[in-house]
């Protein structure tokens, strides 16, 4: 069981670490790239990048929504019904996308100015903000697509994918911002064209694989037009928290945004510079998060209530194992990874400070985070997961962090580690719900043929 059991854990979490490893370092690449063209323009890409932020939860959220009921569905062997949840996630998330362009195409100056009132940085972002917005539907889509070959536990593709996007947007940035080859250059406008060629060149795999290569699932296009309205019931009441969380969230990493870009063009570039690089750093806890749903999913669809529980205590060691490895790798190459950077000594000095509490907090995040999203939320119990970070984020942190910045006017590094005090707050109420098992239930519905014809 032990063997069987860590051979699977890690047979899905490593592609699906080493895939978001590989999709931040897109943004790394583009961080660094960017800020060669100085701290306006890289200001500028971060606010906008707000925006993306939110949509990026959100489309998390409905990817997330649908990993909790398919991963069900799948473990009991009903592959038809997990097909159905997957067109119900596309068509939100389509939906989603066209919202997000149409505001930040036609409106960009208003929503950027939420962010910051740094003028430069606004014009900079809105060259930015006016062509990444048609890289939101492509983004959606492969988004979900991936997490529905996740259910089923197809991993590798997405890693092959975010491969070939690595590759492709690194040339590409090489090109088009600093005018190599005989390209014009475009700064930030190159960047964000960069990105939205090679959103296109991710969409058109994924589905092609999904589409005409998979064998397992066999989804066809027809099936993204059939909705099981008892499905869709169900993916609203366990999903609609599920997603909600990932907006608030969202939202609540967007409003933080908004407090660091209050601070100064300095601090902005510091928190953009170590985000990016904190989330090249602990892509083994998110890939381990994403891997612990799956497997409690499928477990829980089987109905397999011994298993779920064993599963339960290993995972819990497993996610403190990778916190305290994510945490010294963070400390150790902190140094290394700045001196790549061409900014102030100011920005250095504030980044490397908010690395060192990164290395700390990332510890509870690898936890906390896990325990919530990868068992309990897995195992049903979407409510609960919801209500805890709407209790944490906006009853502790947001408040705490605004009195820091705007009323006592604390250096960067303290309102920082109030941005991130939840990470290790939150520790102990997962500890106490995940030991209790009371928030496992089966998702999973009979049907009949014709239902789901």
């Amino acid at each position: 069981m032990d063997k069987a059991f860590y051979k699977r854990l890690f047979l899905l979490a490593v592609p699906i670490a080493l895939q978001n490893m590989i999709s931040f370092s897109v943004g790394l690449a583009d961080n660094v790239m960017v800020g060669s063209l100085g701290e306006v323009s890289i200001s500028g890409v971060y606010i906008c990048n707000q925006i993306q932020v939110i949509l990026q939860m959100l489309t998390v959220g409905i990817g997330a929504a649908q990993i909790v009921l398919a991963a069900q569905y799948w473990g009991k062997g009903d592959k038809n019904s997990v097909k159905s949840i997957i067109s119900i996630a596309l068509k939100f998330a389509i939906f989603c996308a066209i919202v997000f362009f149409v505001a930040v195409f036609f409106f960009p100056e208003q929503i950027l100015g939420l962010y910051t009132n740094d003028q430069q940085v606004i014009a900079e972002a809105v060259k930015y903000a006016r062509v990444i917005c048609f890289t939101y539907l492509f983004f959606c889509i492969s988004n979900v697509l991936i997490a529905s070959l996740r259910c089923i536990g197809t991993v590798k593709i997405g890693l092959y994918v975010s491969i070939v996007a690595f590759i492709l947007n690194v040339t590409l940035n090489w090109i088009l911002i600093f005018g190599h080859l005989g390209a014009p250059a475009l700064g930030v406008q190159g960047a964000a064209i960069a990105t939205l060629i090679t959103r296109i060149v991710e969409c058109s795999i994924i589905a092609i694989y999904i589409f005409f290569v998979d064998k397992k699932l066999q989804f066809h296009l027809q099936d993204i037009f059939h909705t099981n309205v008892v499905l869709l019931k169900d993916y609203i009441k366990y999903g609609l928290p599920v997603i909600l969380g990932d907006i608030l969230w969202g939202i609540n990493l967007t409003v933080q945004g908004g407090i660091v870009g209050r601070l100064g063009a300095t601090s902005i570039a510091a928190v953009s510079i170590v985000n990016t690089i904190f989330s090249v750093v602990s892509v083994g806890v998110y890939g381990t998060a994403s891997a612990s749903a799956v497997i409690i999913g499928n477990a829980a669809g089987e109905g397999d209530l011994p298993q779920i529980k064993q599963c339960t205590k290993k995972l819990q060691i497993v996610f403190l194992a990778v916190g305290i490895c994510t945490g010294i790798l963070l400390f150790s190459i902190k140094d290394f990874v700045l001196s790549f950077y061409q900014i102030s000594e100011e920005t250095h000095e504030i980044a490397r400070t908010l690395m060192i509490i990164l290395s700390i907090t990332v510890i509870g995040t690898a936890y906390q985070m896990s325990t919530l999203t990868g068992i309990v939320r897995a195992g049903g119990a979407t409510h609960f997961v919801l209500v805890n970070d709407i209790i944490f984020v906006w009853g502790v942190v947001l408040p705490l962090s605004f009195a820091m910045a705007f009323i006592i006017g604390a250096p960067t590094w303290v309102i920082f580690l109030c941005l991130k005090c939840d990470q290790i707050l939150k520790c102990v109420v997962a500890a106490v719900k995940v030991n209790r098992y009371d928030w496992i239930k089966k998702l999973t519905k009979e049907f009949k043929p014709a239902e789901l014809a």
